[in-house]
């Protein structure tokens, strides 16, 4: 089965709300512009339930299927990046340095064309919660709605999301059982050494050069601390310091992301990292302090239902465009949260060639909503099959 013939009839909408949504980007737990459109839209296609203001401007609206039955769970994400934009579409960013460079505005429309085409038809047992979600960026907004008791309130039983994927073939799936995204972390390092004039180094504790100390061994944790065939990235990707040609500086400042899947791993480079900081420190007779936050867990999907989405994908792309065993990224994403909560399964869209994500000339491929939509409604239809 191709895309849903009813869901294509109204494609032309689904470009007119996605552009709408690309036009009026919002940060974080703020999306309350968006979330108004999409509390609009679902209001007009007639869902059973809306529950507004969680995770602050997060939404979960309910359709009642035929009968009895569970209630499955699908989750597109609302927020923007805090990026100016560089498209020059006529429908770019009305909020600067702001903008839709990751294509949430799509994985909404998506949603919302699901919704539209199960309202209307409700060919289905039980019930679909559609969650949409604000914060994926920058605030885990999944674990916070998780926190406030979704899956427990609407007795979600299964979860599923999409994102779309730059590059890869226009309207193909990609997914696989167990791991495929990684759990994020952030670290900061504040160096406080004593400043002085240039020529006179002696005078001063120097926090230039321990910065580049510390940046430098923290890159050993990958290369010389850890097993080269397990993954692991820890990318250095700020350093702050001085302001002018002659003078040292009395502080620096070190940011950087760790990557990891396996929790033994991710105990290992802090650990390390902290006596890493503390030896440099040490060594160029500075203080410094390691801040390391753990954020966005590893993205796991459900092996059963990762096969179980993969196969939907396949009736609506063809058995040729979907990549069911794609391997794992190191990228991360908030749904984490929701599939340690409950089962499911998260799969890549490609939208073809173009920009890449966070990206400024990023924009969502329209084409593909409707590919998107389709595999939202099936997944529904195919896990809660009437009679």
């Amino acid at each position: 089965m191709p895309v849903v013939n009813r869901i294509a009839d109204f494609s032309a909408d689904m470009a007119a709300w996605r552009q709408h949504l690309h036009s009026i980007p919002e940060l974080a737990f703020e999306c309350h512009e968006t979330a108004a459109f999409v509390i609009d839209r679902l209001r007009e296609f007639d869902v059973d339930e809306l529950h507004e203001s969680i995770a602050k401007t997060g939404i979960v609206a309910i359709i009642n299927g035929q009968g009895e039955g569970p209630t499955i769970g699908l989750r597109a994400d609302m927020d923007a990046l805090p990026i100016p934009e560089e498209t020059g579409v006529e429908y770019a960013s009305t909020n600067p340095g702001k903008m839709h460079a990751c294509g949430h505005d799509g994985h909404t429309t998506m949603l919302l064309g699901a919704a539209r085409y199960l309202a209307e038809t409700r060919n289905f047992r039980g019930r679909v919660a559609l969650i949409f979600q604000p914060a994926e960026e920058e605030g885990g907004g999944a674990g916070v709605m998780v926190e406030e008791g979704i899956m427990e309130r609407f007795n979600i039983s299964q979860v599923y999301a999409l994102h779309n994927a730059p590059g890869f073939t226009e309207g193909a799936f990609y997914t696989t059982p167990g791991p495929i995204m990684a759990a994020v972390d952030t670290f900061h390092v504040y160096i406080q050494g004593v400043g002085g004039h240039g020529a006179m180094p002696h005078e001063t504790r120097d926090p230039v050069m321990a910065a580049c100390g510390i940046a430098q061994a923290i890159q050993t944790i990958v290369s010389r601390n850890h097993y080269a065939l397990e993954d692991l990235v820890v990318s250095v990707t700020q350093i702050h310091t001085g302001t002018v040609n002659n003078v040292i500086p009395d502080t620096a400042y070190i940011n950087g992301t760790v990557r990891t899947f396996d929790p033994a791993v991710q105990k290992m480079v802090m650990e390390r990292m902290e006596q890493i900081v503390q030896g440099q420190a040490a060594s160029y007779g500075v203080e410094a302090r390691l801040d390391y936050e753990v954020n966005y867990p590893a993205t796991i999907n459900d092996v059963e239902k990762a096969g179980f989405a993969a196969g939907v994908a396949r009736e609506i792309s063809g058995a040729d465009r979907v990549t069911a065993n794609t391997g794992r990224e190191m990228g991360a994403e908030d749904f984490s949260y929701m599939l340690q909560a409950r089962p499911g399964a998260y799969l890549f869209l490609g939208q073809g060639e173009g920009a890449g994500l966070h990206h400024p000339k990023y924009n969502f491929n329209d084409e593909i909503a409707p590919v998107g939509a389709s595999f939202f409604a099936r997944i529904v239809e195919k896990a809660q099959p009437l009679g």
